[in-house]
């Protein structure tokens, strides 16, 4: 078709020279996309602008046992994180507050106290577990160790060394009835040279070796009565000396807390059985009769 024109008439009905429309102008499709890709990516730098004028910032941080700490929140003057969120490499997740030093975990533990530059627990400390057990002291990149004081739910509490966030070296572990132990500790169990006093008076003084009496040592009944010797898991094992209250004693060998081999049997009023026992009895003596005696009726297990 040929070209469209206008015919203007004015008022006096003589018509002017014709003006030629102009045709509309269409855009190409990439035009479209390219215009729509950098309106896009204005609003982009925009909304980050935006971000970083008020501070918030996402921070990427190393620790010192090879994981990461990843944190999104806003930051101080000197572009060091202030208030927000924190994602560990384990998949704990908490909220920081360095005004206050406070670090709130997702699982309700609350920690206030010093932390390294990876936002990790790290010098003196508290820990308030959700579970009601707080410890306060020293911590090291993130776990307890050091010097400290652990207060369980039940009251029982323990004062001493840690290490990777169990009972390493020594300390003194208080029960809530009273009960102590004070001595050594290897990975949150009595291990080593320890004194255990009971509620009840008895003590031990002795050996440990996995929570248990093992070595040498000496048991001092509540009722008076002593043993001093060997024991193996726990138990009265090997040789050694039980005194009685009312003076009698036995010297010689034990198994599972009785009177097991050979051993000297010394009453109180100065008479003696040596020869072979048997779970607390004399079965034979040192001339060759064989008797039974009631020489081991007072053995406490």
């Amino acid at each position: 078709m040929g070209a469209s024109y206008e015919v203007e008439l004015p008022e006096d009905g003589v018509p002017m020279t014709p003006r030629r429309k102009r045709p509309k102008k269409h855009f190409s499709t990439a035009q479209i996309l390219l215009i729509t890709f950098i309106a896009a990516l204005i609003c982009v730098v925009l909304v980050f602008a935006a971000i970083y004028a008020s501070g918030l910032r996402y921070i990427k941080l190393q620790t010192e046992i090879g994981g990461y700490v990843k944190f999104f929140g806003t930051v101080d003057s000197e572009g060091s994180p202030y208030k927000g969120e924190l994602y560990y490499s384990d998949g704990t997740t908490a909220t920081v507050d360095m005004l206050n030093n406070k670090v709130t975990f997702s699982n309700g533990d609350v920690y206030t106290g010093a932390l390294n530059a990876s936002l990790r627990m790290d010098g003196q400390g508290k820990l308030e577990y959700n579970t009601g057990d707080v410890y306060e002291g020293t911590f090291a990149d993130g776990v307890i160790s050091g010097e400290g004081t652990f207060t369980y739910a039940n009251n029982d509490i323990y004062v001493g060394s840690f290490s990777n966030g169990m009972k390493n070296g020594h300390g003194v572990y208080t029960w809530f009835d009273g009960s102590s132990y004070t001595g050594d500790f290897v990975n949150d169990k009595k291990e080593g040279w320890g004194v255990y006093l009971w509620k009840d008076g008895s003590s031990y003084t002795g050996e440990y070796k996995n929570e248990l009496k093992e070595g040498t040592g000496t048991y001092r009944f509540a009722n008076g009565d002593v043993y001093s010797g060997s024991f193996v898991a726990d138990a009265r094992t090997g040789h050694g000396t039980y005194t009685w209250a009312n003076g009698d004693e036995y010297i010689g060998n034990f198994e599972d807390n009785e009177m097991n081999g050979t051993g000297t049997y010394r009453f109180a009023s100065g008479r003696t059985f040596e020869g072979s026992f048997e779970n607390g009895v004399l079965v034979r003596d040192l001339g060759g009769d064989e008797e039974s005696t009631d020489a081991g009726e007072n053995t406490e297990g």
